[in-house]
């Protein structure tokens, strides 16, 4: 859902770019140097997800991955999100540098608030139950990202009120899309790496004995 130059006013461009500033700042704050590599390994996936695309008015639709990135990631979701979508806007010129930052809120946010909802429901979670988990995480996350898209949208003027409404629409499939991928994807992490989900990575050792004792059993 990328955003195109010289559609959002300048008042929502700049409340986008202050919102985008201060969720990376936090989440550089909140990275450490062990989470770098995860964080850089997100940011690509984030980065190919977005090339599939399919046009739909002003806005590309296709894969988002943000639900899982934010289940994983945390805060760290928004300079991952920054990171891909500026990637994208130098060597594809998908989006545009004026709305990096409201294309970034759109979907670090809702990303962000999935972790907090689903994030503590993954410990110690079976399979049947990572995949449920997983799939509503993707799910709602790329409702959210489409409802603060309509937002956006709706801010531009009464003319944009019949794209908001098609671009709602467009992502009905999406949505179903990005449950069956991220529930899949958050089943598989789970089962071989449970610590990816944990909010204090100091008790990971915890989890890698749990882990070690049932493949034993």
């Amino acid at each position: 859902m990328h955003l195109a130059e010289g559609i959002v006013p300048v008042y929502t461009l700049a409340a986008g770019g202050a919102l985008a500033a201060a969720g990376t700042f936090i989440g550089l704050r909140k990275m450490d140097d062990d989470r770098v590599i995860q964080v850089a390994v997100m940011s690509s996936a984030l980065f190919v997800a977005s090339l599939m695309h399919v046009p739909a008015g002003p806005v590309p639709v296709h894969l988002a991955l943000n639900g899982l990135a934010g289940i994983i990631l945390g805060w760290a979701i928004f300079p991952a999100y920054l990171t891909a979508l500026l990637l994208q806007v130098l060597f594809f010129g998908f989006g545009g540098i004026t709305t990096l930052g409201v294309n970034t809120v759109i979907m670090a946010v809702p990303g962000l608030l999935c972790h907090y909802l689903f994030a503590a429901a993954l410990r110690d979670a079976s399979r049947e139950r990572a995949f449920a988990v997983g799939a509503a995480t993707g799910a709602i996350a790329i409702a959210l990202s489409c409802v603060l898209l309509c937002a956006v949208l709706l801010t531009a003027g009464r003319a944009f009120t019949s794209v908001a409404a098609l671009v709602f629409a467009a992502q009905v499939p999406v949505a179903i899309a990005e449950a069956l991928v991220t529930g899949s994807a958050v089943a598989f992490l789970v089962r071989v790496r449970p610590e990816t989900f944990l909010r204090d990575e100091k008790s990971a050792p915890e989890f890698h004995a749990k882990a070690e004792l049932d493949a034993s059993v």
